[in-house]
């Protein structure tokens, strides 16, 4: 039996796709060019924007006889035990190869923002957590085991991370960012590429680009960025994932931007992505994004016009199912009306990526291989130690914390005793479960009152919940203020509840007016401090609240943003003192819910200052986060702090720093290095952060922390739109956050001005060695 060219694995992929091309005919090249998506609800609540309106009644049998490009969500859109999944998704590969005439399978994706969003997997930490950890490499750790979960149960795709910048905390989705500033998105994003892309899983870029700098911080609304806060602020972080963790596919944005919707921009996903970064994997659609050319940005007069669009300007597959890429584009190619070559460009690309997967080969299986266990004991303990970095402390002025082991503790608040107060909206219970509920929830979470219970056995522990989430009625407060009355300390539990479109305080489509803690929970704050007994504010939330009401009132303040399965041990050992908190805030937390958009990504304008009664100093800034020991920072060689020193501006300097660990206890600092640019040809935010490094010390232990400095660092995009480095005076300021400077060192670059391409340096190298 001769085996056909493309069968080949010994040959070039390029050289097998080319021949598997030539065979195809056009229906056979648009089947690879669209998802289906199996079991999607048409009536009800969705989990997709618009998913009633626009999903489609189709032929599966007829369909599959010409191929298929993408399975959508096997395992994210109903409950399905995973071993049943896994035999489940295997037989409808079957299926599909049997259908056509070469017998190739279809890409599975699944979303994995949190994890993999299926029944009974590990729901981790959400990526704003990840943010507060500033741990690249536990970040990685996860996504791999997120990868080997979505192998070993058929999935080939993965929908993360999202590397947008969070430009207005009011966006609902702030809870799937990483923060607000590009180098921690780019650096915490691209640790998660390289785990997922390690376990075999194509990692997908979300969402390119502009998306969370909508106006008025509603889901799904214009963009109207500036070309040099598009350059430098949402699109590092993907040029970084990119080219420093291997990313092989982009999801195109909902949104537009100054009048072009980012799936309509050639612009955007062939010049930049692909002309000018390089880039030669996939770009899929948002879910139904090809669609809302047509039906909301009103681009496109047709369900082919806006498939024209699409693949011109450079989507490759329409997800989540069929509209647009299927018989409206076959028809408007045999018409004359869309170039063939059109869909040859992205058949090739989306046939190049099923060779490197294994799809092409004569040998490939969908069987799984080995027990599927999607929340092993592993996981957990990944997903706590995740949780536990990612906790912190805002405030602890009285040293209220530690809680003593045998206090009496009133519990309060409606995110107490809830065990979804800990998941995200893209965790599989929230995101799905909550429309099926006769189903359990597949995995144990444990909440703050059963978490603080078994860390304090020996405590007296009451619990009243207070007030609902978002309800404004205030009948529990009498209880909850009694119970408050009777302890030594009150733990007061609020926050959000994750949802989709409306259906929560925080999520996917849950965008709020202003940054007031929901419902009746800032009421029920100010009834318990009135007590005058010491209240402790544990907030389990989505996005950061303005906490200026209580200033100086409360006896501490816990931030965690929905911490996963085990943010209930994870916050009770930070309230116990058995864990040392070490989180740092990747978003700034306001004075007033009103003093918003802002984050500290501020040029001199976007200060306070006189001329404005509006002060958008936060009351907690980016980076902040206190610890149960202290720190010493010394700076190798202070004398040259004390003048200006001279590099080039294609140079680069070391700046070396011992820390010590002046505590009792064991602890984590975490070393934030911010530039600040004096003056430059357009106006520079105040400081940015360009480095940072998590440093481990048990008491009275040092170590010597040495950043490596490059002036490709202090680059920015000018007044003619290029990249570059200008010479002149510099600031690296070594902080505990980005207001909270220890120590300065002033350069000044020499030489010309340097236009920098695609090969210039995007990340800081830190060193860590023994202090000698």
């Amino acid at each position: 039996m001769t085996t056909a060219p493309w069968r080949d694995p010994a040959l070039p992929a390029t050289a097998r796709v080319d021949d598997l091309l030539a065979r195809m005919t056009l229906e056979e090249k648009t089947a690879q060019l669209y998802g289906v998506w199996v079991g999607a609800a048409t009536d009800g609540d969705g989990v997709a924007p618009l998913q009633r309106e626009m999903t489609s009644d189709y032929d599966w049998d007829e369909l599959i006889t010409h191929g298929l490009g993408q399975l959508t969500r096997s395992f994210g859109t109903a409950p399905v035990d995973p071993e049943l999944g896994a035999q489940a998704l295997a037989r409808a590969q079957r299926r599909i190869a049997a259908a056509g005439r070469f017998g190739i399978p279809a890409v599975a994706h699944e979303e994995c923002l949190a994890g993999f969003t299926a029944w009974g997997a590990t729901a981790y930490p959400v990526p704003l957590a990840w943010g507060a950890s500033f741990d690249p490499g536990l970040v990685e750790e996860m996504a791999r085991r997120i990868g080997a979960d979505l192998r070993s149960a058929g999935v080939h795709q993965g929908l993360a991370p999202v590397l947008d910048v969070v430009r207005d905390p009011r966006w609902g989705r702030v809870e799937e960012t990483i923060g607000e500033d590009p180098y921690l998105v780019g650096t915490i994003g691209t640790a998660y590429v390289r785990g997922l892309e390690s376990a075999g899983v194509v990692a997908t870029l979300k969402h390119f680009a502009g998306y969370a700098s909508s106006v008025g911080a509603r889901n799904l609304a214009p963009v109207r960025a500036g070309v040099r806060e598009f350059a430098d602020v949402t699109l590092p972080p993907f040029e970084m994932a990119l080219r420093e963790g291997g990313a092989r596919s982009v999801m195109a944005a909902y949104n537009e931007t100054d009048g072009v919707p980012a799936s309509a921009d050639p612009r955007l996903l062939t010049e930049l992505l692909r002309d000018d970064w390089e880039f030669t994997g996939t770009v899929v659609a948002d879910y139904f994004g090809i669609g809302f050319l047509e039906t909301l940005h009103r681009v496109a007069g047709s369900p082919a016009q806006a498939a024209h669009a699409a693949l011109e300007a450079g989507i490759d597959v329409e997800l989540p199912t069929l509209k647009c890429y299927g018989k409206p584009l076959v028809e408007a190619v045999r018409a004359g009306e869309i170039p063939e070559t059109l869909v040859d460009r992205a058949a090739r690309r989306v046939l190049l990526q099923k060779a490197e997967l294994g799809l092409l080969d004569e040998d490939w299986t969908p069987e799984p291989t080995e027990r599927i266990d999607l929340d092993s004991p592993a996981n957990r303990t990944l997903a706590r130690q995740l949780a536990e970095e990612s906790v912190v402390l805002l405030d602890n002025p009285d040293g209220v914390l530690p809680l003593p082991p045998e206090a009496r503790i009133a519990v309060v608040g409606p995110r107490a005793a809830d065990a979804l107060a800990m998941l995200g909206c893209y965790s599989f219970p929230s995101h799905v479960g909550t429309h099926h509920p006769e189903v359990p929830m597949g995995i144990e979470i444990p909440t703050v009152l059963e978490s603080l219970r078994a860390e304090l056995p020996d405590a007296k522990v009451t619990f009243a919940e207070g007030c609902d989430v978002s309800d404004p009625d205030t009948s529990g407060f009498e209880e909850a203020v009694a119970r408050a009355s009777e302890a030594d300390v009150c733990v007061a539990v609020l926050g959000d509840r994750a949802g989709l479109f409306g259906r929560g305080t925080s999520g996917e489509g849950c965008d709020v007016a202003d940054l007031q803690l929901p419902g009746a929970q800032a009421d029920l704050l100010d009834a318990l401090v009135s007590t005058g007994v010491p209240v402790v504010l544990v907030l389990l939330t989505g996005r950061p609240y303005a906490l200026g009401r209580w200033q100086g009132q409360l006896g501490a303040v816990v931030q965690a943003f929905f911490p996963g399965e085990e943010g209930g041990p994870a916050v009770a050992g930070v309230l116990s003192g058995r864990v040392n908190p070490s989180g740092r805030l990747p978003v700034s937390v306001p004075h007033a819910p009103g003093g918003q958009p802002w984050t500290y990504l501020q040029p001199p304008l976007g200060l306070a200052d006189e001329v404005s009664n509006l002060d958008p100093t936060p009351l907690y800034p980016f980076g902040h986060g206190r610890s149960y020991t202290t720190f010493a920072w010394e700076p190798a060689e202070s004398r040259e702090l004390e003048r200006e020193l001279e590099i080039d501006t294609d140079g680069s300097y070391d700046l070396t720093l011992t820390v010590r660990n002046t505590g009792a206890r064991t602890g984590t600092e975490v070393v934030q290095l911010y530039l600040h640019d004096p003056v430059a040809s357009v106006t520079r935010p105040d400081v940015r952060l360009i480095a940072y490094q998590r440093l481990e010390l048990p008491p009275g232990e040092s170590t010597r922390l040495t950043f490596h400095f490059h002036a490709d660092l202090s680059a920015f995009t000018d007044r003619s739109g290029r990249r570059v480095v200008e010479p002149g005076a510099l600031e690296l300021r070594l902080g505990v956050s980005s207001a909270e400077v220890r120590h300065t060192t002033r350069l000044n670059l020499t030489g010309p001005i340097r236009v920098l391409g695609t090969d210039r340096r995007l990340v800081c190298e830190t060193e860590v060695r023994a202090d000698e």
